[in-house]
C-alpha cells in the first residue's frame, strides 16, 4: 500500500536513475521543474531546444547545467521529434513537454514510424495524497479523453492498472463511478460500469478487481458502503477511480486539490514511456511529484 507521494521519490532514486528529455526545453517553468527533479536526484536531464534561450534562462535563474546534456534544436516540431526519437531508441526514459503545444508533442508521440504507440489510448492518470483517505488514490481521465466509450474505458483501466502494478500494487482495486450504485439502463455510466466489472470478473480485464457502478461515496467510504449494504471488495478501498467523462474526472481532480487539500502527481500513460505535461497552474510540488511518478516505474 502506498500512502505518501514521497514514496515515489524514493522509488525513483533506487537503482538506475531515469533519463528525462525535455522537448523544446527553452521554457522557464518546465526547466525549473526539471532542474528541481535533477537536483533532488530523481532524474538525469537532456534538454532539446533553443540552446541560446536555454542558457539565458539558466543564467537568469541560476541553474547549474553541469551534467545536463543540451541539444540545440530551435525548431519546436523538430525538437519534439528529436525528443521522442531518443525515447524510442532507449536513449531516454521519460519525455516532458516544454515550450510547445500539447498537440505538437502528441503528434510526435503518435508518429507511426518512430513514435511511442502501444495500441492503447493515451490517457491521463493523476494520483492523490488526500488527508481524508488511507492510501494514495488514482483518478482517470481528467485531461485527455473527453467522453470515452466502453472500449475507451477498458484502455483507461488497463493503462492505470499497469502503472499501479509497476508501482508495486499487484492487484489494484478499480471503482467505476456513476451517480448511483445500482444498474439503471437509463444511466449510461451505470450500465457500462456493470459491464466492466463483469469483464474483469471473467478475466477479460486482467490483474485487477473492478467493481461498479459505484457512486463516489461508495468508492471511498467504508461507512457509506455499510449504511447502504454494499458487498464489494472495492467499495471503500478503491485504488483507482474511473470517471464517466472528462467533466466528472476533471471536477474531482480540482475538488481534491482546492477543497480537500490534496497533494498530486500526474502523467500521460498508454505510450511506450510516460509523458509529463505539467501546467503553469500546477504548484512546484505537483510538478516535482509528477516527474517522480514518471521516474518511479522505471525501477
Amino acid at each position: 500500500m502506498l500512502k505518501k507521494l514521497s514514496a515515489l521519490h524514493k522509488m525513483a532514486r533506487k537503482g538506475k536513475i531515469s533519463k528525462l528529455v525535455l522537448a523544446a526545453a527553452h521554457d522557464t517553468n518546465a526547466m525549473s521543474a526539471a532542474m528541481d527533479a535533477y537536483n533532488a536526484g530523481i532524474v538525469k536531464l537532456i534538454f532539446v531546444g533553443d540552446k541560446k534561450n536555454i542558457e539565458e534562462i539558466a543564467y537568469e535563474k541560476s541553474f547549474n547545467l553541469d551534467g545536463v546534456r543540451v541539444i540545440d534544436d530551435p525548431d519546436i516540431d523538430s525538437a519534439a521529434a528529436c525528443s521522442i526519437k531518443m525515447v524510442s531508441k532507449k536513449e531516454a526514459d521519460i519525455v516532458m513537454k516544454g515550450n510547445l503545444g500539447t498537440a505538437s508533442l502528441l503528434r510526435a508521440v503518435l508518429n507511426k514510424e518512430w513514435g511511442l504507440r502501444t495500441g492503447e489510448l493515451l490517457s491521463h492518470l493523476a494520483i492523490f495524497e488526500l488527508p481524508a483517505y488511507h492510501k494514495l488514490l488514482g483518478l482517470t481521465d481528467a485531461a485527455m479523453n473527453i467522453s470515452p466509450d466502453l472500449e475507451g474505458k477498458i484502455s483507461l483501466i488497463r493503462n492505470s492498472v499497469e502503472y499501479f502494478r509497476r508501482l508495486g500494487i499487484k492487484q489494484p482495486k478499480v471503482a467505476v463511478l456513476s451517480a448511483v450504485e445500482t444498474v439503471n439502463p437509463d444511466i449510461k455510466s451505470s450500465a457500462e460500469a456493470a459491464i466492466l466489472a463483469r469483464m474483469a470478473h471473467r478475466k477479460q480485464i486482467k490483474n485487477c478487481i473492478v467493481d461498479g457502478p459505484l457512486a463516489f461515496d461508495n468508492a471511498i467510504s467504508k461507512k457509506s458502503t455499510e449504511i447502504k449494504g454494499i458487498d464489494s471488495p472495492v467499495a471503500g478501498d478503491a485504488d483507482i477511480l474511473v470517471g464517466d467523462d472528462i467533466d466528472v474526472s476533471n471536477s474531482l481532480y480540482k475538488a481534491f486539490i482546492y477543497f480537500a487539500g490534496a497533494k498530486c502527481a500526474a502523467v500521460i500513460i498508454g505510450a511506450a514511456a510516460p509523458i509529463v505535461l505539467t501546467s503553469r497552474a500546477d504548484t512546484d510540488e505537483t510538478k516535482l511529484n509528477s516527474i517522480a511518478l514518471a521516474a518511479a516505474i522505471n525501477q
